[in-house]
């Protein structure tokens, strides 16, 4: 399946959601639908969260935000 075709059919879904529950229930499945495919892409090997974490977790010798914000 071609991405544009994956986006053709999440939009179909999300509008037929939107109008069948409203647009805040829409937007809960579209967000489930997205934690979903986190979880598998996880599952699959995909994603590591252990490098994920290493990857926004600030250098150690950087000084932390509230260092930061108290030299200004």
């Amino acid at each position: 399946m071609e991405t544009s075709q994956f986006a053709a059919i999440l939009a179909f879904a999300f509008v037929a959601a939107w109008i069948g529950f409203g647009f805040g229930e829409a937007v809960l499945c579209l967000l489930g639908a997205g934690l979903a495919y986190g979880a598998a892409l996880v599952a699959r090997g995909e994603v590591d969260l252990g490098e994920m974490q290493d990857r926004l977790r600030p250098p150690a010798g950087a000084p932390s935000r509230s260092a930061r914000a108290r030299v200004r």
